[in-house]
């Protein structure tokens, strides 16, 4: 499917090496922040106190949020099973016991509405955090690894080894932007970290198969003509799959609220490398390590009787 169709060629990799240095500096800079800065991990990861409050109506999450906050609090507010059910997710503060959190988080609520009763209160320690971002980080190492073994077996190890490297790019400049504004890096931004994972690889995976499709039917093409051929007849189908994709995430970003603000942004900045990851960093990666035609055009076999007929005479 083609909204439009580009009849001349963009010389994409004609460029390569100044898309790439700036990916370069990109990502030093995504590792500074990281290093320096640090992730706002959230109390998945840090440790903190879950509440889980009901309400006799559907609750006003924002009305609750504003509420805790101008008492001094720290919080997380998402409705929880049915619009009547909210959990509150707030940090550890020192010199502060779980039961007197719960009686002043009710009595400040109750305040507000009468109906509402704190159901559950239980405490998430720090050695769960630690336990979560170390499978999170398993989680990203075997998404990493299954990526460059797809790529390998389907096409052939200089592209599983430039996608993974756009790839992990992408994940990496996300965590940057994280650390350098200090937004919060909660279990739902990692799962939108997955997400782009995957979400870019299959970018990749498009632009890679018209290349494999192009060195077989344009045998006179460099290897540099033959991907600009490639990205530019790929570019209808990436603007169709990236748009459609950003409105849905542009949805979340502006009316799901803060328990998907994070989620969205994260997947805003996904989508966004990874459409330039696939096309300027994947694709000149791939032929500065050396993919030749040969690789995936087999040379005509002879004819055995011309061979016969040759020792014959």
């Amino acid at each position: 499917m083609e909204f439009f169709k580009i009849r001349r060629v963009i010389p994409f990799m004609r460029h390569a090496l100044v898309f790439n240095v700036i990916s370069l500096l990109t990502f030093v800079a995504a590792v500074g922040f990281l290093a320096v800065r640090g992730l706002n991990f959230s109390i998945e990861f840090t440790g903190g106190t879950l509440m889980e409050v009901s309400y006799r109506e559907p609750a006003r999450l924002e009305s609750i949020r504003q509420t805790l906050e101008h008492a001094g609090f720290k919080v997380e507010v998402q409705n929880f099973g049915s619009s009547r059910d909210v959990l509150l997710r707030m940090p550890i503060e020192k010199g502060q016991s779980t039961s007197a959190l719960s009686q002043k988080v009710q009595s400040l609520l109750q305040a507000q509405d009468a109906g509402a009763q704190v159901r559950r209160v239980e405490f998430v320690g720090p050695q769960v955090g630690e336990e979560l971002a170390e499978y999170g980080a398993l989680a990203l190492l075997v998404t990493a690894v299954g990526i460059v073994l797809y790529l390998w077996l389907r096409f052939e190890w200089r592209f599983g080894l430039s996608a993974i490297i756009a790839n992990l790019h992408d994940v990496v400049i996300i965590l940057g932007f994280f650390a350098f504004f200090q937004w919060e890096f909660s279990l739902a931004v990692l799962a939108a970290v997955l997400a782009v994972l995957g979400y870019s690889v299959n970018e990749s995976v498009v632009v890679f198969d018209r290349v494999r499709e192009n060195l077989r039917k344009m045998r006179k093409a460099t290897i540099p003509e033959v991907i600009d051929a490639a990205i530019t007849g790929t570019i209808s189908r990436t603007i169709i799959t990236h748009g459609s994709t950003q409105i849905m995430v542009l949805t979340m970003l502006i009316f799901g609220g803060p328990a998907l603000h994070y989620f969205a942004l994260a997947l805003t900045i996904g989508i966004c490398f990874g459409i330039y990851s696939s096309v300027l960093v994947a694709s000149p990666l791939v032929m500065w390590l050396g993919v030749d035609r040969s690789q995936f055009v087999r040379p005509p076999k002879k004819d055995r009787r011309d061979e016969h007929e040759g020792a014959v005479v």
